[in-house]
């Protein structure tokens, strides 16, 4: 680790948005910073002046200033810009260095036609759907379910939501009932909002037995409106107690406007995966989110009015929340429904090119895909306009940065993150005054004071440990849904260290800064005292040309032994596991690892759970290899590929105990 692959332009204070930045800071705070470092230490030492200065430089659009910036800096229970009332929408919507004609959400779609919306027609349709929604008996406070992909029906309707105040939460039409209902019945919506059905490649789902059934376990419900979305020409009516998007978006002579609200008054529900219980309903803030959207987006991902900023999320990801506030920094956002990998997983890579795409963001296992395919994405496509890749969701190895710069772009910056849906963004990251390492994340993020512990809680440098945030941040949770008292909320993050945010990823930090993350800490491999990540074992493994996917377990010996690592691998089509390739995966781990890496046992397997998300589930495996049964260890609502754990079920059974 550690090759450059990427360093900034000399000039490069001159032209990016943090160096417009800190010459504001030398100018109006007489703040004069001499690296990257220097800003980072002071953005998380002085927490009232360095998030002031975002307020101020963004100018944020309030009714009522803040008598102070950080009233409590304890957490949990931080209470920031206390006094202040704002609204989310009408931030984004101000569209900064956009005209009214200019083109503002892209949307491309494997079910319908693309659609551009300019700064005028989104304001429009905000507009529209805010009224229709009055009409429903939306006031503030009241929860809109959208069950719905990542389309213009969607952003609009999150908006017109949160101009009245109300709150806006967003289900996958993927999402199976269960899952959905697990959420939502948390929340009791007013007004749910349901897609008819999508189509997934070329593939037709419908979703109108899941919407009727989602319907029926509502209690809350006092309207339900429904966008012929696969169906858009009569083959599929609205229910006779239902109304059209078409009703809830006609024509009203109602201005737009937005109701004030407390900063930290509850902009949308997101939730955990869910994969051990009910998901946690994670509330955000109007203020802490735009506070933090706007910092990360045009300081470290250097957004703006030139840019065409995408992302391929689903809106069941909370990268769809970070996507759509592009435009409060005045970027135009690229929307994508469909299969990424149809009819190849050249795909999105020619999306890029046909929209003229700045900001080109990703998962890390979509990357390696694209490597492991041999594709090369600048021989399919023109991606000149490309200068920056984001990468998230799982560690991105070395060799996933290389091929990057090998086979995208050489000039491009690429950034790879980690946070969570529980900021709504990420706390490690990239930034353009630094240069881009391979296997590194560049930086920690401004305002986020992010530690690596070691087991007995101190601070640590060099070394492998719990990555920790000790120090508030506006975008943390508002709370959760329906725990009055915090304990849900407490317990979620500072069981382990009172007052310090433990997040549950392994981190390393080196001298200059840099960040590699290396798995949850809750799925570690403890071999003889010594933690193994999880990430760096997949990277070797799936970079053998005959593994698609892995999970690796470890079981502890409760004697004190080693325990046992288990290997499950998932092999290209027609290969089966024999003990050649047994032996060339534990060849492979020693090389590049060492022998503690080298699996006790390798099996095969069809398919590795994953959550909607697509996030291994290396605990709840662990469990059901323990003897936990199968229903009790993951939810199968919350994952992608249920089926999955009936083989580790099965192995559980059948393996004889050692």
């Amino acid at each position: 680790m550690g090759d450059v692959l990427w360093t900034p332009p000399a000039d490069v204070r001159e032209w990016s948005r943090i160096g417009g930045y800190l010459r504001w800071l030398r100018e109006h705070r007489g703040l004069d910073f001499a690296d990257y470092d220097a800003l980072w230490q002071w953005s998380v030492t002085d927490l009232a002046a360095f998030w002031r200065s975002i307020w101020d430089y963004f100018a944020v659009v309030a009714h009522t200033p803040p008598t102070a910036t950080l009233g409590d800096t304890a957490m949990p229970g931080a209470r920031w810009f206390p006094g202040a009332t704002l609204n989310y929408a009408e931030n984004v919507l101000r569209m900064p260095g956009r005209a009214d004609d200019d083109p503002v959400v892209v949307a491309h779609s494997q079910t319908r036609p693309p659609v551009t919306l300019t700064a005028a027609e989104l304001r429009e349709q905000v507009r529209r759907v805010a009224a229709g929604l009055r009409r429903l008996g939306v006031v503030a406070g009241d929860r809109v379910a959208a069950y719905a992909p990542n389309v213009p029906e969607t952003y609009v309707l999150l908006l017109a939501t949160s101009s009245l105040g109300a709150v806006f939460s967003s289900c996958a039409p993927e999402f199976g009932t269960r899952s959905v209902v697990d959420r939502w019945q948390q929340i009791a919506p007013k007004v749910l909002v349901a897609v008819d059905g999508y189509r997934y490649g070329d593939k037709p789902v419908d979703r109108r037995v899941e919407v009727a059934a989602i319907r029926a376990a509502l209690p809350s419900l006092t309207h339900t409106v429904h966008v012929p979305y696969l169906y858009p020409t009569g083959s599929a009516d609205v229910p006779q107690d239902g109304l059209s998007w078409a009703e809830l978006a006609a024509e009203t002579d109602e201005p737009l406007t937005f109701t004030p609200v407390p900063f930290d008054h509850p902009l949308y529900v997101l939730y955990s995966s869910g994969t051990t219980g009910l998901p946690k309903p994670i509330v955000h803030g109007h203020g802490g989110i735009l506070l933090e959207h706007l910092k990360m987006l045009a300081l470290h991902h250097d957004l703006g009015p030139a840019d065409r900023f995408f992302w391929f999320t689903t809106t069941g990801w909370m990268m769809w929340n970070f996507l759509v506030s592009g435009p409060a920094v005045g970027a135009t956002i690229v929307l994508f429904d469909g299969n990424p990998g149809h009819p190849d997983l050249g795909a999105l890579w020619r999306l890029a090119e046909e929209t003229g795409t700045t900001y080109f963001g990703t998962s890390a296992p979509f990357l390696l895909a694209c490597r492991k395919s041999g594709l090369v994405p600048k021989q399919i496509a023109d991606l000149s306009a490309l200068r920056g890749v984001g990468s998230t969701g799982a560690p991105l190895p070395a060799e996933g940065f290389t091929w990057v710069y090998d086979t995208v772009g050489t000039d491009l910056q690429l950034q790879s993150l980690s946070g969570g849906t529980d900021v709504c963004t990420g706390f490690v990251g990239g930034v353009p005054l630094l240069p881009v390492h391979a296997g590194e994340i560049t930086c920690r993020a401004l305002g986020a004071k992010v530690e690596a512990r070691s087991s007995d809680g101190t601070p640590v440098l060099g070394e492998l440990g719990e990555l920790v945030i000790t120090a508030p941040m506006p975008s943390m949770p508002v709370g959760f849904w329906n725990d009055p008292d915090g304990s849900r909320y407490a317990e979620a993050y500072f069981d382990v260290y009172p007052g310090v945010w433990r997040h549950g990823d392994w981190i390393t930090i080196n001298e200059r800064g840099g960040c590699v993350i290396t798995g949850r800490s809750d799925a570690t491999l403890n071999r003889g005292g010594v933690r193994l990540g999880t990430a760096e074992f997949y990277s070797v493994v799936e970079g053998l040309d005959e593994v698609v996917d892995s999970v690796v377990v470890h079981l502890e010996d409760d004697e004190g032994g080693a325990g046992e690592l288990l290997l499950f691998v998932v092999l290209a089509e027609g290969l089966e596991l024999d003990d050649a390739l047994r032996k060339k995966i534990a060849r492979e781990l020693r090389i590049a690892l060492s022998p503690r890496h080298i699996p006790d046992e390798i099996h095969q397997v069809r398919a590795v759970p994953r959550t909607l998300s697509s996030k291994k589930l290396e605990v709840p495996v662990k469990k059901i290899l323990t003897g936990t049964p199968v229903e009790s260890a993951a939810a199968k609502g919350a994952l992608a590929n249920p089926e999955s754990l009936t083989a580790f079920a099965t192995f559980a059974q059948t393996r004889p105990t050692p």
